[in-house]
């Protein structure tokens, strides 16, 4: 509940700070004199579009602070947590609006968004009135409502769940399709592919192999003629080695005659003997190394040519091959088992949509039901604020083939003013007088049922007088037994009904200023803002009689 309002300088407010407390206050005084102000300050630090024109002449700006007073659960610790901020049992909310137009919000002194003080201020605060234009008129509020007066938030909860589980199951079918749809067109490729590649069963690191040998296999054709040439020469028929060995042999025979003369002869005939066998083993092994059959050069050829045909097709290395063989293989292994997997996606789908279907009929029944007692309770109410000809209808209309995250149905609360008339929207068939008086009895019936812990009715009471003042007067009070209720009223038949009282009034301090005072009455007090209310400017020994009557709960 609302426990602390302070307001500096907005308007003709210079200094005001209010107490607040549980059950109903009502706030009085004279026409102009600043009541509605006071609710202009309160809705300002809730969020209200802010205006320089709302700082008091001469200020460089103005502030109003909010303290609410938490129980727990309450929805605002959900928005605060939600925006990282630390929830506390008391809230403190506070607002400025500088002359130049600039404004600023904080919660607990943390500066935040004007969209998140407008959240936390629907949380906790309802203001209703004559040309109040949303709440409870607001039709997109009206199957929440109707949802929490039933107790059916659990239910609607269920069948969002299954409303998202339903559109989760729908996503992944229809992307499963899409992904089958543009397979199936590349299926003749796919399987061509698979074939192709399986065909030619490339293995990792063959590319490079294959060119190695190709290397060699090609160069030893360019030499292999040359290499002939000198194997013949060096171990031929004509080869010199048996003629250098003869020679070398007869001219040792004569080397013990001859030894200074013939000595390094033979010596460098054996270094030339030694020097051709090397050379013909040198020989030999390229011979053996050179050898190769032309078809197997051929064939790696064809082979390395294959790979890399391939390659450039797919747009992989020679190495990528296998996996892209495996990658191809996998994705028509997949088409040919997406028939299956889509018959399973369509069942889980007709699961998820009997599941919804099922909760949400279920849902759908209990609002037809609820919409009976809620109307019916309403209407309980209109007899005594003198609309005892008129109707409240919750109207609960329903399609199954609209499935959305709420259910089924749509829900518009209507009310018909006169028998015979058409029914309507409360706020384009009901005066502003019966509007009100509408409002009133919708929100008595609904006070626990999901109501913020504060409401603020402006003037609602306008236009109504004797018995209906009265029935609107019984009603706040009831609502205030469950909820903080401040009521801005001229009749003293809600006046009188009040746990709280404040007098609002202009003073002049000086001869060009002016400002709105706010005073709490004593019960002297009362019965004396009572009796003027009753009689006017003069007050009168009568009209104080007859608020002393009012206070005590009877009728005048």
């Amino acid at each position: 509940m609302l426990t602390r309002l302070s307001v500096r300088d907005i308007v003709l407010i210079e200094t005001l700070d209010l107490e607040l407390d549980r059950g109903m206050t009502v706030l009085t005084g004279e026409t102009g004199a600043g009541k509605s102000i006071l609710l202009d300050a309160l809705a300002l630090a809730l969020g209200a579009r802010g205006d320089a024109g709302l700082v008091r002449t001469g200020a460089k700006s103005g502030q109003v602070q909010a303290v609410f007073e938490l129980e727990p659960g309450h929805p605002a610790f959900a928005i605060l947590e939600e925006a990282g901020l630390e929830p506390e049992a008391d809230l403190i909310i506070r607002r400025t609006q500088s002359a130049d137009g600039r404004a600023r919000g904080f919660v607990n002194d943390q500066p935040v968004s004007m969209g998140l003080l407008r959240a936390l201020g629907r949380s906790l605060v309802e203001i209703h009135g004559q040309h109040d234009d949303r709440a409870l008129v607001d039709p997109a509020s009206h199957r929440a409502l109707l949802d929490a007066y039933g107790g059916l938030s659990g239910l609607a909860d269920d069948v969002a769940a299954a409303y998202a589980a339903l559109q989760a199951a729908e996503r992944e079918r229809d992307v499963h399709a899409a992904a089958l749809a543009e397979a199936a067109k590349e299926a003749d490729y796919l399987k061509a592919s698979v074939e192709e590649l399986s065909a030619l069963s490339p293995e990792p690191g063959e590319e490079e192999a294959l060119a190695a040998r190709r290397a060699i296999m090609m160069q030893a054709e360019k030499v292999a003629a040359d290499v002939q040439e000198a194997h013949e020469a060096v171990s031929g028929a004509a080869a010199p080695s048996p003629v250098l060995a003869a020679l070398m042999r007869r001219l040792e025979r004569k080397g013990p005659d001859s030894e200074v003369l013939l000595g390094p002869i033979i010596d460098a005939l054996g270094q030339s003997l030694d020097a051709l066998g090397e050379a013909a083993m040198e020989i030999e092994r390229a011979l053996v190394s050179i050898e190769f059959d032309p078809q197997e050069l051929n064939d790696t050829e064809e082979r390395l040519f294959a790979l890399r045909g391939a390659a450039r097709k797919y747009q992989v290395t020679c190495d990528a091959l296998p996996e892209k063989a495996t990658e191809l293989a996998d994705q028509l292994e997949a088409l040919d088992a997406g028939a299956d997997k889509s018959a399973a996606l369509d069942l889980a789908v007709k699961e998820a949509e009997a599941r919804y279907d099922g909760l949400a009929t279920e849902l759908s029944e209990s609002r037809q039901r609820c919409a009976k007692h809620l109307s019916d309770a309403v209407e309980t109410e209109l007899p005594d604020l003198k609309l005892g000809q008129a109707r409240f209808m919750a109207e609960v209309t329903s399609d199954p083939s609209d499935r959305t995250a709420n259910g089924y149905d749509r829900v518009a609360f209507q009310v018909q003013t006169n028998p015979g008339t058409r029914p309507g929207p409360m706020m384009k068939v009901a005066s502003g007088g019966e509007l009100s008086r509408f409002l009133l009895a919708l929100k008595v019936v609904l006070a626990d049922k999901g109501s913020a812990p504060t409401l603020v009715f402006d003037e609602i009471d306008t236009g109504a007088g004797g018995a209906v003042a009265e029935a609107i007067g019984v009603r706040l009070a009831r609502l205030a037994g469950k909820v903080q209720v401040l009521s801005v009223t001229h009749a003293p038949q809600v006046a009188a009904r009040a746990h709280g009282h404040l007098s609002i009034a202009k003073a002049i301090y000086a001869a060009d200023r002016t400002r709105t005072e706010v005073e709490r009455l004593s019960e002297d007090g009362r019965l004396e803002e009572v009796a003027r209310m009753l009689s006017g400017a003069t007050v009168t020994d009568e009209a104080r009689a007859a608020a002393g009557r009012l206070l005590q709960g009877e009728r005048v």
